[in-house]
């Protein structure tokens, strides 16, 4: 907490509290507190989330990405990602419904994001949108075999054909 007491200033901290004043915290304080806090604050999000969206969707709007997470390799030295830098990785599934994260994931920095996405739980009928990064032609086999549906771009040396071209519906706001 130390490397972060310009974010602790925030909430009207001078100093970063001691190592043993927070182990002797959660040493002393029961496991179920923290669970209830968690499930009052999720509430509480739930209820502050905006209940009209501007497009409606039938099956579940989900986004997948990842962010790496720049740390001081000094103090961080188990988070290695070159060989001056350390880094984690998150990876985070958003519900786009309440707009709050069902699934994440923290790995070390050199991760690929594909390795994650074959361990995120998706329901069938749910529609996950991603970038290039999560290329990978197995993947969406499985999900399309498993009615899962995907968003993504193609990459640019991607091998295609096009099998049957649609006419784009009138007065629905799609450009051609």
């Amino acid at each position: 907490m130390a490397c972060c007491i310009g974010k602790l200033r925030h909430l009207g901290m001078k100093d970063a509290p001691n190592k043993s004043t927070l182990s002797y915290a959660n040493a002393h304080r029961p496991w179920e507190m923290y669970r209830d806090l968690f499930y009052q604050t999720l509430d509480f999000c739930r209820k502050a989330a905006p209940g009209k969206h501007k497009f409606r969707f039938k099956n579940k709007l989900l986004s997948l990405d990842s962010s790496t997470i720049s740390l001081c390799l000094s103090l961080f030295p188990w988070a290695k990602f070159r060989s001056t830098k350390g880094a984690v990785k998150l990876h985070l599934l958003l519900d786009h419904d309440g707009y709050l994260p069902t699934f994440a994931y923290i790995t070390n920095g050199e991760k690929h994001d594909v390795t994650i996405a074959r361990k995120v739980p998706l329901a069938p009928g749910s529609i996950v949108a991603m970038d290039r990064g999560y290329n990978d032609y197995t993947l969406f086999a499985y999900w399309t075999s498993n009615g899962i549906f995907f968003v993504t771009r193609l990459k640019e040396n991607a091998d295609y054909m096009v099998i049957e071209e649609k006419k784009t519906p009138m007065n629905r706001n799609i450009p051609e």
